[in-house]
């Protein structure tokens, strides 16, 4: 009898404990998706163009130290 009433707390516990456990999975998945939206996304961006204005001017950049380096500039 005992382990009866045991095991029926121990489901309702489950059940309880399950559904506030899947609404905190969907709370922070939503701060997540906030916090990514603000934060992340952005640094991403400006790391493309950096990357990419960086992959521009490497050429150039090679260039002006191989010139410096020989004295050919200044």
């Amino acid at each position: 009898m005992f382990t009866l009433l045991v095991m029926t707390m121990f489901i309702v516990f489950l059940i309880i404990f399950g559904s506030l456990f899947s609404l905190a999975l969907k709370a922070s998945w939503g701060i997540v998706k906030i916090a990514f939206s603000l934060l992340a996304l952005p640094l991403v961006l400006i790391g493309m163009v950096m990357s990419g204005f960086a992959l521009l001017l490497l050429p150039g950049l090679l260039i002006l130290v191989l010139l410096l380096i020989f004295g050919l500039v200044l």
